[in-house]
């Protein structure tokens, strides 16, 4: 069984400022969606329903890590404002 990566389950703590950044500031709904997108593709390579090779399925791990680690700071900016 494959992993879940999606946000909400990655950074559970965070659900509140997770629902509160995606509806009122715009590049954090923009890196989410993208977050998003990235984690389908790599579950869709990771599942046997996309192939491709293992260079670029880590290069989307990497790009999926990178925006995971940018909404996290963003994530914990909200929560000490708060």
């Amino acid at each position: 069984m494959l992993e879940k990566h999606d946000l909400v389950h990655e950074l559970p703590e965070y659900r509140e400022e997770i629902h509160e950044l995606k509806m009122n500031d715009a590049h954090f709904a923009r890196l989410f969606k993208d977050y998003h997108e990235v984690d389908h593709e790599v579950h869709r390579i990771e599942s046997g329903a996309e192939s491709t090779s293992d260079e670029y399925l880590e290069t989307r791990k990497k790009v999926r890590l990178d925006l995971k680690d940018r909404l996290l700071e963003m994530l914990k900016s909200a929560k000490a404002e708060a």
